[in-house]
């Protein structure tokens, strides 16, 4: 399990490594549009008062990972604690992994939708498909909130559980104004106009994004079984010896006792 954890493992950071230059230039060219301090309107970014919330959840389908869901579980309980004050029916559930929704179950709540296979096999358009439900729920104030919880892949030894705001965003042009003080940026002529351009943008960032979160766990999900699996070796190796030395410790006992029988009988 451990090889075959290895080997998804390196086909995982071979997708987000494919994936990062598309998005890096995605995001390059949003922060410059920004930064340019165009008139954009956008209901996307709009702050509400949470009455309904949407929280989207990353686990396996497996299990034999390590505290992997056992952690994403636990993040998903004080998530809902934090809404205790929202009636259940108004917190909208998503699951991406058979662990997950199990757990939510036992939780109490009612799973709104579980993506059941997408986390051993990552699809961009149903993720794709996905976001752009969460978009619209949230432009037409069907929900005034979405929380993304999954693991972020730093390397293969380490994941970082992450709780994290999806949906409003957070458009600040002085903030992406000053990257671009920081870094140069290129003075893009925006045609037909920079409001159309970023309207046409933030969907497809908002899409890659949640994509890149998928990416992130599947690739998480195969690091902390390679670990796991590791450790169960190494546990299974200690066990072995120590078997060993109580077996050899028998064997001598035993021996020891037939020659005593073998000694004593020749005196008589």
């Amino acid at each position: 399990m451990k090889m075959v954890s290895a080997a998804k493992l390196s086909k995982a950071q071979r997708n987000i490594a494919g994936m990062l230059p598309y998005s890096n230039a995605m995001h390059h060219i949003l922060r410059s549009v920004l930064s340019a301090g165009s008139d954009f309107e956008t209901s996307l970014d709009k702050q509400r008062t949470v009455e309904r919330v949407a929280i989207v959840a990353f686990s396996s389908d497996s299990s034999l990972a390590g505290s992997f869901n056992s952690n994403v579980v636990k993040e998903l309980r004080r998530t809902l604690g934090s809404y205790a004050h929202i009636p259940k029916d108004r917190i909208f559930i998503y699951t991406i992994g058979k662990r997950v929704f199990e757990a939510t179950g036992k939780l109490g709540y009612t799973v709104t939708r579980n993506f059941e296979g997408l986390a051993a096999k990552p699809d961009y358009d149903t993720l794709a498909a996905f976001a752009g439900e969460l978009i619209g729920q949230f432009g037409a104030a069907a929900v005034d909130k979405v929380e993304v919880i999954y693991h972020h892949f730093k390397s293969a030894g380490s994941q970082a559980l992450t709780r994290e705001v999806f949906l409003p965003l957070t458009l600040d042009a002085q903030e992406a104004s000053d990257k671009a003080d920081k870094k140069m940026l290129p003075d893009y002529i925006v045609e037909p106009s920079a409001g159309e351009v970023l309207a046409e943008l933030l969907p497809k960032s908002l899409k890659l994004k949640l994509y890149t979160m998928l990416l992130d766990s599947s690739a998480s999900e195969h690091a902390a079984r390679v670990i796991a699996m590791q450790l169960a070796t190494d546990n299974a190796d200690e066990l072995i010896n120590d078997l060993t030395i109580e077996y050899n410790k028998s064997r001598q006992q035993s021996i020891t006792s037939e020659l005593l029988d073998i000694v004593g009988g020749s005196m008589k």
